[in-house]
C-alpha cells in the first residue's frame, strides 16, 4: 500500500432534506478520479483507506455513506436505502465534476458498487472489488445464522448472548428490535455485541486492534443499526437481483477486478466464484492465505495492483 497521505480538500454534501454527506479528496487535483466505496453498510471510511492508490495519477475521492462517519445525523435509518445510496453516488459525482471514474470496493462496498455500475455504466470506468457481498438471503443466513458460527462458537456465544433463546431462530431480526430500542443501553449492548462478531471473523488471524474497534459506541451504534436495517430489509432489492444476466451485461464491457479471500467466512468465496461464472470477463483472484479484511497482505498487495493497471486508463 502507498504511504498515508492527508486530503487537500474536505466537504459536506446535502443529498435529502435530512442527510448530508462527508466527503474528502487527497492525491492528485488533476489525477484520474477514483472513489472509494466503503463497508458495512454502516463502516464508514478511514483514512488508510487512500493507501490503496497511487497518490500521483488518482484523484482520490473518499466518503462516508448516509448515517455513517462523519456523514449526519448518524445512525440515521430513515431514508436509508440501497437506491438512496446509488443516487447519492450519483450527486457526488456531479458535484464533483468528475465525467467518469474508477470505482473500488469491498464488502458491502461490492454491493454498492455492483449497484452503482449497473445503474450508471456509463459512469464507471473500472471496478475493482474485494470480498464479494451479493445480499442474497443465503449469504446472510450464513453468516448470522448458521455457517460461520460453526468456525467461530465461542465467538458466536457472545453474539448470541444479548438475545433470548427463543427469540435465536432468527438472529438479525431479534438484533432489529434491540438495535431500534429507545432504551440506550440495550441499544449500545446490542451493537457492539454485532459489531465485535464481524470484526472478529474478518481477518485469517483475530486482530485485537480490529476487536477494540467494535468497543466505541458512536461507531458500532451506526454500524451495527445500518447493516442490520439492511440486511432486515434484504438490502431493498430482490434476491440475487445484482448477479442476473439482464442486470451483468450492463455492466459486461467494464473492466473488473475481483480480489477474495479463500477463509473469507464473512462474505465466503462461493458468491466470488458466482458472480465469476454469470461474468467470465472479469479478472479473478482468490487469496490462499486470507480471509475478509482488505489489509491482509496478500488482499492488499492484489488491490494495489489493480488500482496501478487501471491509473492510465
Amino acid at each position: 500500500m502507498y504511504p498515508p497521505i492527508e486530503p487537500y480538500e474536505t466537504g459536506k454534501l446535502k443529498v435529502s432534506e435530512l442527510h448530508t454527506l462527508y466527503y474528502e479528496l487527497s492525491g492528485n487535483k488533476d489525477g484520474t478520479p477514483v472513489v472509494f466505496v466503503h463497508g458495512g453498510p454502516g463502516g464508514g471510511s478511514d483514512g488508510k483507506d487512500r493507501s490503496f492508490f497511487n497518490p500521483v495519477k488518482y484523484k482520490i475521492v473518499l466518503f462516508d455513506q448516509r448515517g455513517a462517519g462523519k456523514s449526519t445525523p448518524t445512525a440515521c435509518l430513515e431514508e436509508n436505502t440501497t437506491w438512496d445510496l446509488v443516487k447519492d453516488l450519483e450527486r457526488l459525482r456531479e458535484h464533483l465534476k468528475v465525467e467518469k471514474w474508477h470505482v473500488f470496493g469491498g464488502s458491502w462496498g461490492s454491493t454498492l458498487s455492483l449497484a452503482y455500475a449497473q445503474a450508471h455504466s456509463d459512469r464507471v470506468k473500472t471496478l475493482v472489488l474485494r470480498g464479494i457481498f451479493t445480499l442474497r438471503k443465503s449469504e446472510l443466513k450464513f453468516f448470522y445464522q448458521d455457517g460461520a458460527s460453526h468456525l467461530f462458537p465461542e465467538a458466536w456465544d457472545d453474539f448470541v448472548a444479548p438475545i433470548p433463546e427463543a427469540e435465536r431462530h432468527d438472529m438479525m431480526l431479534a438484533y432489529h428490535a434491540q438495535l431500534t430500542s429507545v432504551d440506550d443501553e440495550t441499544r449500545i449492548r446490542a451493537a457492539k455485541a454485532w459489531s465485535k462478531w464481524e470484526m472478529v471473523t474478518s481477518k485469517l488471524y483475530v486482530d485485537p486492534e480490529q476487536i477494540a474497534h467494535s468497543e466505541e459506541d458512536i461507531w458500532a451504534n451506526a454500524f451495527a443499526r445500518i447493516e442490520n436495517h439492511y440486511f432486515v430489509n434484504d438490502g431493498f432489492m430482490r434476491d440475487g437481483q445484482l448477479l442476473d444476466k439482464q442486470e451483468i451485461d450492463k455492466i459486461r464491457h467494464i473492466p473488473c477486478t475481483i480480489v477474495q479471500g479463500r477463509y473469507d467466512v464473512v462474505c465466503p468465496a462461493t458468491t466470488a466464484w458466482s458472480l465469476k461464472k454469470v461474468w467470465p470477463e472479469i479478472e479473478f483472484h482468490i487469496v490462499p492465505d486470507a480471509g475478509h479484511s482488505s489489509r491482509e497482505p496478500g488482499i492488499a498487495a492484489l488491490l494495489v495492483k489493480a488500482t496501478d493497471n487501471y491509473a492510465e486508463m
